[in-house]
């Protein structure tokens, strides 16, 4: 009975390819297996069934290890965390600090700098780790990536966890360094406006974050680095349009930073709801245009790649004409 070994995270997993099932299900209806298939048909079983159509379609093992090893690998995860602490940190030190900048110097920085500034950064986090982590900066992200299966439960709320902390380093930092309250850099509803139409901003305005942010993340959308000109572009847009009603946060970490730093929490459940509604709708609305998620594209843009590859052993049964194959050591 001939098996295959691959580590999966800090394990190793053997998975029985001689067994009816799995050989039924790399051969299809009475033809011989192929290497790729049998490959694909294994890792199957150990990290989910989006590997064995990637799998056919490039016919090496070393890709497949050096993505979904990667990910589960404890070694790896604090660099993870800390490019979403690193990039959250910038996201509300620009977000924030821009209203707080102009009640520190006033008149410094204009309305129309101060919504586009967090696209921009956006934006740069995405290209400079977006490959680490997946670049979510947004508890909402990270929980619509794990719906729509591109990214595993037990990794939420580590992520999200690191992202308030990230927010609320950037608030005690900007009102530090400027001296005013970091009350100034929260999100709130404007006057003249009730928590209704606040909560309402809220959710179309993450709706299609999340939704924009879910496409170039697709199959059939995916355009790599590049998705970030489309991200933070919406962040702009979405921005100019709808922050004078509600601050235009779609993001509770946004939020939460400055609000814990001033611990000042009106409303602060708009700034919840609001996003977390508006991301459902997005992943509702991505099933129906793209079909379920846990394909390659999206889950390796939703968990970054860090891979350098590693050795490992793959036999292969007698008479397919494959040898044992193994990846360059890694780095």
């Amino acid at each position: 009975m001939t098996e295959i070994q691959s580590e999966v995270g800090s394990g190793v997993g053997r998975v029985d390819l001689g067994s009816a099932q799995g050989l039924e299900a790399a051969s299809g209806a009475g033809s011989q297996p192929t290497h790729a298939q049998m490959v694909a048909s294994a890792l199957d079983a150990t990290v989910g069934s989006p590997t064995r159509d990637r799998a056919a379609s490039i016919g090496t093992v070393t890709d497949l290890d050096e993505i979904f090893r990667d990910f589960n690998d404890p070694r790896r995860k604090w660099r993870r965390l800390l490019a979403e602490f690193v990039g959250t940190f910038f996201l509300v030190l620009v977000a924030a600090g821009a209203p707080m900048m102009n009640v520190a110097v006033e008149g410094s920085v204009s309305r129309l700098a101060a919504v586009v500034a967090p696209g921009m950064m956006v934006m740069a986090v995405i290209m400079a780790m977006g490959k680490v982590s997946g670049a979510h900066l947004n508890p909402a992200v990270s929980i619509a990536f794990a719906l729509r299966g591109d990214f595993p439960w037990v990794r939420v709320a580590p992520y999200i966890c690191t992202q308030l902390l990230g927010a609320t380093a950037a608030a005690y930092f900007l009102q530090f360094a400027l001296g005013v309250s970091a009350q100034n850099g929260g999100t709130y509803p404007a006057g003249g406006y009730g928590a209704g139409a606040a909560f309402l901003m809220e959710f179309i305005l993450t709706f299609g974050l999340v939704t924009v942010i879910l496409g170039t993340a697709s199959g059939a959308q995916n355009i790599g680095i590049i998705g970030s000109l489309g991200v933070g572009a919406y962040i702009a847009l979405a921005g100019m349009w709808g922050s004078p009603i509600s601050g235009a946060s779609m993001n509770p970490a946004r939020t939460f930073g400055p609000n814990m730093a001033s611990l000042t929490f009106t409303d602060f459940w708009i700034y919840v709801v609001g996003p977390l509604a508006g991301m459902v709708l997005a992943v509702l609305v991505g099933y129906g245009l793209r079909g379920r998620g846990g394909g390659w594209d999206g889950s390796t843009a939703a968990q970054g790649t860090l891979a350098q590859g590693r050795p490992r052993r793959v036999s292969i049964p007698e008479g397919t004409g494959h040898a044992a194959s193994s990846s360059s050591p890694e780095a």
